[in-house]
C-alpha cells in the first residue's frame, strides 16, 4: 500500500503518453525524418523538467521515499561513449518505435509483440552487465 502512489503516478504517465501520441510509432517516424516537431517538444519539456526536478533536489527542496536527500554523483567523461551509446539508443528506438517508457505503456493498450521488445531490452542490459568489464570505457 506504501507504494500505491507511485503505480497511481505510473498509470497517469502512461494515460499522458498515449494522449499526447508520444507513443505513437507515427510520431515518432516523423520525428526521425525531421516533419514534425511533435515529439521534439515533449522531450524538450523533459529535458527541462528534469533539469528543475535534479536543481530542487540539489538544494535539498526533495527527498526520496525514505525522506534522505537525493544525491546524484557526480560522471565520469567520456564524450565518445555517449555519442556511441546515444546512437545505438537512438537506432533502437527508431527500429522499435518506442524508447523503455513507452514500451511498458504500449504493453499496456494491448500490443503484446511489445513483450519481445522488453524480453529484449533485459537480454541487452543483461549481455551489458556481463560484458561490462570487457568493454572499452
Amino acid at each position: 500500500m506504501k507504494y500505491f502512489k507511485f503505480l497511481l503516478v505510473g498509470v497517469f504517465f502512461g494515460i499522458v503518453l498515449v494522449k499526447s501520441e508520444a507513443v505513437s510509432w507515427y510520431r515518432i517516424y516523423e520525428m526521425f525524418r525531421f516533419q514534425s516537431f511533435h515529439m521534439y517538444g515533449i522531450i524538450g519539456t523533459a529535458i527541462t523538467s528534469g533539469i528543475l526536478f535534479l536543481q530542487f533536489s540539489k538544494k535539498g527542496y526533495l527527498k526520496n521515499i525514505k525522506g534522505v536527500d537525493i544525491f546524484v554523483p557526480k560522471k565520469e567523461n567520456g564524450l565518445v561513449r555517449y555519442i556511441v551509446g546515444g546512437i545505438i539508443f537512438g537506432f533502437g528506438w527508431a527500429l522499435i518505435g518506442a524508447c523503455p517508457g513507452p514500451m511498458y505503456v504500449l504493453l499496456g493498450t494491448g500490443i503484446f509483440s511489445m513483450l519481445i521488445v522488453i524480453a529484449s531490452a533485459i537480454l541487452g542490459t543483461f549481455l551489458y552487465g556481463v560484458l561490462k568489464n570487457k568493454l572499452p570505457h
